[in-house]
């Protein structure tokens, strides 16, 4: 399925069918906004920075047959409060346990995309007993590695640049930059649509300081600041996806592969045709993989006894000589 661009009407339409389909609650003060459907075994996914819970709108509906789906928008993000706060992966952590808790679930399968898979991978990490299957889609946090402009964002100087997305004619032009990315089938014009979406968000001041403040907790000039692979051998028995796509331009898939490699038991599924947003450039393959991987694997049960085992042995080094084993994509050589 190839990435279409939806004219403004079908943007605000799509915009507005997700509106109605949210609840609110306020928790710790700050309202926090939620999509709710379905019903069955709950999965909790987390979108990516400058997104929201619409991001996951093209598989919800598949979704939801089968399960709770529970996908908020992230505080300084979508329909949520956007207030001077901590925007760091642990407060976020923090913030899905704390809405699990007002809507009376226990434990879940978190779904975590690009920034959300980073908060997903905190999430199991600081909350292994409420964890019972972990996806991590295009996520971040594997190598420092990032693209160019999210580095030139996160510097000091996107305090002044960013406030120009509001100038007449600068979405206008934008939007225009990204259909011109995407007539020349570049990477990053494969996700304009995507794109354009996170886009037109951030023209509203308090979304640009939101967005600000989380990238920074994250990245620096010289790319993501936190890594998850000094904590990977965690994994170990937690039921663990990954899927990405071959033409990811923001997050490579090589990283991908480090993940795979460090994650014990982890499965790896690369879309050869998706860019950073494979759960919308392919909704119903990414449903029929995620369906495969819960039916075929059992929910994590924690134990207290093995984590502190793992804590204490640390990670084992893979030995120097073993090789990397690459899924094969479809139309390439295996």
């Amino acid at each position: 399925m190839k990435n279409v661009i939806r004219f403004p009407t079908q943007l605000r339409t799509a915009r507005s069918a997700a509106s109605d389909s949210k609840r609110y609650r306020r928790i710790h003060g700050y309202r926090r906004a939620f999509i709710h459907a379905g019903s069955g075994p709950p999965l909790l996914l987390i979108h990516g920075i400058g997104d929201s819970a619409e991001s996951w709108m093209d598989v919800i509906p598949s979704l939801s047959r089968n399960h709770t789906v529970i996908a908020p928008d992230l505080l300084g993000h979508g329909d949520s409060d956007k207030p001077r706060a901590d925007y760091s992966l642990a407060a976020y952590a923090n913030a899905m346990r704390d809405l699990l808790s007002v809507l009376d679930v226990e434990r879940v399968t978190v779904i975590g995309h690009s920034l959300g898979g980073g908060v997903a991978m905190q999430f199991a990490y600081q909350f292994p007993e409420r964890c019972e299957r972990l996806v991590l889609v295009g996520t971040g946090g594997v190598s420092h590695e990032v693209h160019p402009v999210l580095r030139f964002t996160s510097a000091p100087n996107a305090d002044f640049v960013l406030p120009l997305l509001a100038a007449p004619g600068a979405r206008f032009f934008g939007k225009a930059a990204f259909r011109v990315l995407k007539a020349l089938d570049t990477d990053l014009g494969h996700d304009a649509e995507p794109l354009c979406r996170v886009f037109d968000a951030l023209p509203d001041a308090a979304s640009r300081r939101a967005f600000v403040r989380t990238l920074r907790a994250v990245v620096d000039w010289r790319g993501q600041a936190i890594t998850m692979l000094d904590r990977c051998y965690l994994t170990h028995g937690m039921p663990t996806l990954l899927v990405w796509g071959a033409r990811d331009a923001v997050i490579p898939v090589a990283h991908a592969h480090k993940a795979h490699a460090a994650m014990p038991g982890s499965r790896l599924e690369v879309f050869a045709e998706a860019g950073h947003f494979p759960h919308q450039n392919e909704p119903q393959r990414f449903v029929r993989v995620f369906r495969d991987f819960y039916d075929s694997t059992n929910a994590n049960s924690h134990s207290i006894e093995d984590w502190r085992a793992l804590l204490r042995r640390g990670p084992i080094a893979a030995p120097a000589a073993a090789p990397v084993l690459r899924p094969v994509i479809p139309g390439q050589p295996g």
